[in-house]
């Protein structure tokens, strides 16, 4: 095969910020999720793709909002607090509310996330000295 064939092939392919639809094997694969993930956020009613027969096809909408919902599974919000976020888009103020929950929502999680990571600070330290006490015993085991 030359080497043109698969850069005229490429060019066919229209870029996913151009394109209107996605199917399911489009977003699996572009987001590394499962079949059934997807299946399972429409079920919660997070993203509503259309139905062709069988076929699901999924707008940019729910494309943007799959985008939410993992960035938020990764930072720890719930999927409540999550499809509270990105409902709020719907309201119709040019996202002001949506963006003022979401900020106000960010910086909860990151208070939570910086007590557990003082727990988990003191946690570590206090295993170390432990450790510690341990280790003096074990080299020297008739003075404890």
């Amino acid at each position: 095969m030359s080497s043109v064939a698969p850069a005229i092939a490429l060019a066919a392919i229209p870029e996913r910020r151009d394109r209107q639809h996605f199917t399911i094997s489009d977003l699996s694969g572009e987001f590394d999720v499962t079949a059934r993930a997807l299946r399972f956020y429409e079920d919660e009613g997070l993203i509503a793709p259309e139905r062709r027969g069988l076929q699901r096809i999924y707008s940019q909408r729910d494309r943007a909002r799959l985008a939410w919902i993992l960035r938020g599974k990764r930072v720890g919000f719930s999927l409540a607090e999550i499809r509270e976020m990105i409902d709020l888009y719907d309201i119709g103020d040019g996202r002001q509310v949506q963006r003022q929950v979401t900020l106000e929502r960010c910086r909860d999680r990151i208070a939570v996330l910086a007590r557990q990571k003082q727990d988990i600070d003191a946690a570590i330290a206090e295993l170390q000295d432990f450790i510690d006490v341990v280790e003096t015993t074990v080299s020297k085991p008739n003075q404890v």
